[in-house]
């Protein structure tokens, strides 16, 4: 009885090693199969690069023009070679008190326009910065996405600095310029505003 017992353990121990080798085998077959029929996709990386390669650069132009309302409101209208439907922030910063203003926007057939700009009372006498900021890559419309990238990676020119959030390169324009009825002194290139009527 021990006998057959011994070879009966024999046996089962023999099928459980060849049972478990032939299982062994197959997954690396399929496997090596799974391998062969994913190599020829190209990874996601490579898609992007090809995509990078056939989109040209983009070179920025913004140019913004302010005139001053006769409530001493501003008012900024600009033309850019951005694609219809760009997002853009416009700021207006008082100098002196860094007292900021800001309207989002769209590029429409090359141009925009935000405004009016200040407190209601009027822009005081002194120094401004107007600045264009395009948004991010990442929030534009799928439309211009396709054109300067996800990452805004298209764009190029020297508007063009990396984002301060990480989250791609953006385009800024900026501009200085002052409000009154007298010219200042200044010794750099700045446009002068007067009020309408004076």
């Amino acid at each position: 009885m021990r006998n057959v017992l011994s070879s009966v353990g024999v046996l089962m121990i023999s099928v459980a090693l060849l049972v478990g080798c032939s299982e062994t085998d197959k997954p690396s077959d399929s496997a090596s199969t799974a391998e062969q029929t994913s190599a020829p996709e190209p990874t996601a990386a490579e898609i992007e690069v090809a995509e990078a390669e056939e989109i040209a650069p983009l070179v920025v132009e913004i140019m913004a023009h302010v005139s001053l309302r006769s409530d001493r409101r501003l008012m900024v209208e600009g033309e850019s070679n951005l694609p219809d439907e760009t997002l853009v922030q416009i700021i207006v910063e008082r100098e002196i008190s860094s007292v900021r203003w800001r309207e989002r926007t769209r590029i429409e057939g090359g141009v925009f326009a935000a405004g009016p700009f200040g407190p209601g009372s009027g822009l005081p006498d002194g120094g401004y910065i107007v600045q264009v900021e395009v948004s991010e890559g990442s929030v534009q419309p799928e439309v211009v996405q396709a054109r300067i990238g996800h990452e805004g990676q298209h764009l190029a020119g020297e508007l063009v600095n990396q984002s301060r959030h990480g989250l791609g390169q953006v385009a800024t324009y900026s501009r200085r310029f002052l409000v009154g009825s007298e010219p200042r002194q200044t010794r750099d290139q700045v446009e002068v505003l007067e009020s309408p009527g004076r």
